[in-house]
């Protein structure tokens, strides 16, 4: 299969427009939009039908044997705490602590923290209750608290594994979950800060909106203790610190080989969800069934567009796209800047923060070496810097954007001008960040 540069380059932008017009102008599910991009590239670099269909086959296996489990356990915590009311106990709790004169930071906090585990479309929605009640006891603006609430979740949501999008491309860059987690953490705190600071400059501007106060009460609902709330989240954090710091330490102690096991983020998180049971008081048979099904369905729908997008990655190594690029490009030059201006580009195109960064990390890893990423740092960085990347543009064709919008009664101007601006200084603030961070790390 011989492919010149140009033939190479075009056959790969007919693939990301097929994703981008599919999943963006005709609604079709991305896995059947990253599953045809795959079939048009190899078919325009004259790919034999057969080594496509092995490509994808490899690609599908790799990709569900390294983070398979993770995305189910991940997703059935996340939907085990909003079960069990944890995320509004977790809510209240940061409220009380940080005081309503300090609403929209309050919401940023619990955002952030009630992301960890939790997908942010749906954190926002558990919350939009606390979020309406605390604008309208802190007498501010509902845009102000929706911004700061929903960019709170958004930071986390970019850049740290369980979810989706940055646990894919730790898989197809193959970066250790320990150093992602830690490090996604440093870096998305100054990406809420900023979200939070134009939250408030640019909200203020904007009209306030009655809404109906949602008083939240353990007369109403049994709810958890904090205590049972917080450890589901803070537990398997912690394990997983653990196992990365004895990892560090070189340690061949009896605790490094506890923690080995114990912070791997399959145990880890598996831990987590037994915590979470125990924040519920009515476990019946019927209720463990009913919400391990929607885990499990939840689960699923991630698992093939993830599954479609290590497809799309296999196809582009075989390719050899990473030696047309390095040959014709200076690449060199560009480092991190190179994988955030290509996720930042697909997101902004079709919407999905999750299969931007999926696509980009199937388009970067082969070129990583000519990058000058290929270490294990460096392979860390770019899965970062995507995530920078991931967060801007979030506008009308973002579904969450949408969910912002309806549950917080915002109309469009207000959305694009400013939460839309938000996303688009989260994804840069977070880009300078990962730049301060490879000089430290």
């Amino acid at each position: 299969m011989a492919t010149g540069f140009t033939q190479l380059i075009i056959c790969l932008l007919a693939g990301i427009t097929v994703i981008v017009l599919l999943t963006a102008k005709y609604h079709i599910h991305a896995f059947f939009a990253l599953l045809i991009a795959c079939f048009v590239v190899g078919l325009g670099v004259q790919m034999p039908f057969e080594d496509i269909i092995n490509a994808v086959k490899d690609g599908f296996g790799n990709i569900m044997r390294s983070l398979g489990l993770i995305i189910v356990l991940g997703t059935t915590l996340g939907v085990l705490l909003e079960h069990t009311g944890s995320t509004k106990v977790m809510a209240a709790f940061i409220l009380k602590m940080v005081g309503e004169k300090n609403a929209s930071l309050a919401l940023s906090l619990t955002g952030f923290i009630v992301g960890m585990p939790i997908f942010c479309d749906s954190g926002f929605i558990v919350l939009s209750g606390i979020n309406k009640s605390v604008a309208k006891r802190a007498g501010v603006s509902v845009v102000i608290t929706s911004v700061a609430l929903s960019t709170g979740l958004y930071a986390v949501h970019c850049l740290m594994p369980p979810h989706p999008g940055a646990a894919s491309a730790a898989g197809i860059m193959n970066v250790d979950f320990g150093r992602l987690i830690l490090t996604g953490i440093i870096a998305a705190l100054p990406a809420m800060i900023a979200g939070n600071i134009w939250a408030r400059f640019a909200g203020k501007r904007t009209g306030f909106i009655e809404a109906e106060e949602e008083i939240v009460t353990a007369a109403a609902v049994k709810l958890p203790s904090v205590i049972q709330a917080f450890l589901p989240v803070v537990i398997p954090i912690i394990l997983i610190a653990l196992k990365s710091f004895f990892a560090l330490e070189k340690n061949e102690a009896n605790m490094a080989q506890i923690f080995s096991i114990l912070g791997e983020p399959v145990t880890a998180l598996a831990t987590g969800i037994l915590l979470a049971f125990n924040c519920g008081r009515a476990w019946t048979k019927a209720v463990v069934s009913k919400q391990l099904q929607e885990a499990a369905e939840k689960a699923g729908s991630i698992l093939v567009i993830i599954g479609a997008g290590g497809s799309f990655g296999a196809v582009l190594v075989a390719t050899k796209i990473g030696e047309h690029f390095s040959s014709v490009l200076p690449l060199g030059s560009l480092g991190i800047l190179f994988p955030f201006l290509i996720t930042f580009i697909l997101k902004t195109a079709q919407g999905s923060s999750t299969v931007a960064i999926i696509t980009a990390a199937s388009i970067v890893q082969p070129l990583l070496p000519a990058l000058g990423l290929q270490t294990d740092t460096g392979r860390l960085l770019c899965v970062l810097s995507m995530g920078a990347g991931s967060m801007m543009i979030s506008h009308a064709n973002d579904a969450y954007f949408w969910v912002i919008a309806k549950f917080s009664s915002i109309d469009m101007k207000s959305m694009l001008k400013v939460y839309s601006i938000a996303t688009a200084l989260m994804g840069l603030i977070t880009l300078l960040t990962v730049y301060l961070l490879s000089f430290i790390i």
